[in-house]
């Protein structure tokens, strides 16, 4: 389609992702096991067209936990360049917030996306998680504790 000159069909396309960070009462992360890739992730998925980050992070959060959060808080947004497995992309990490004990019983995995859920100390998700979400996670939690929002560029601020 083409609209005062510009031919938007022709433009460039990235990726995007959104996913919360979400915590327990002891400060330990919320993190997923995708049954479709050997390292776990947090909460979140695929924007789809037509979609802002927040509400595709809403919706993932919804499908794949079963759980409703107002998501008032953007940590981090990455730029993550070409490799040789995927395609740039941008990724957004909101803070979900607590999740209290009391609320575990009402979460729901979709079984043939997610085979389990766990809360992990930062040391352990750093290794569980997959490289790339482990460089970000640092900065997202420091975010957190800062009340900021940083901008990353494959796993480093760029200024």
């Amino acid at each position: 389609m083409i609209q005062n000159g510009y031919d938007f069909e022709a433009m460039p396309k990235k990726r995007m992702a959104a996913s919360a960070l979400f915590l327990d009462e002891q400060g330990k992360i919320l993190i997923v096991k995708p049954t479709y890739r050997p390292d776990w992730l947090l909460p979140g998925g695929i924007v789809e067209d037509h979609e802002s980050p927040r509400r595709a992070c809403l919706r993932e959060i919804k499908e794949e936990l079963n759980i409703d959060t107002p998501l008032d808080k953007l940590l981090c947004v990455e730029h993550l360049s070409d490799d040789t497995q995927q395609t740039e992309s941008v990724q957004f990490v909101f803070y979900g917030g607590l999740i209290p004990a009391s609320q575990l019983p009402s979460i729901a995995l979709p079984v043939p996306e997610l085979s389990e859920y766990r809360f992990s100390r930062r040391e352990e998700a750093l290794q569980l998680l997959s490289c790339k979400l482990a460089r970000r996670l640092p900065y997202c939690l420091q975010a957190l504790a800062d009340n900021v929002t940083l901008y990353l560029e494959d796993g480093k601020l760029p200024f």
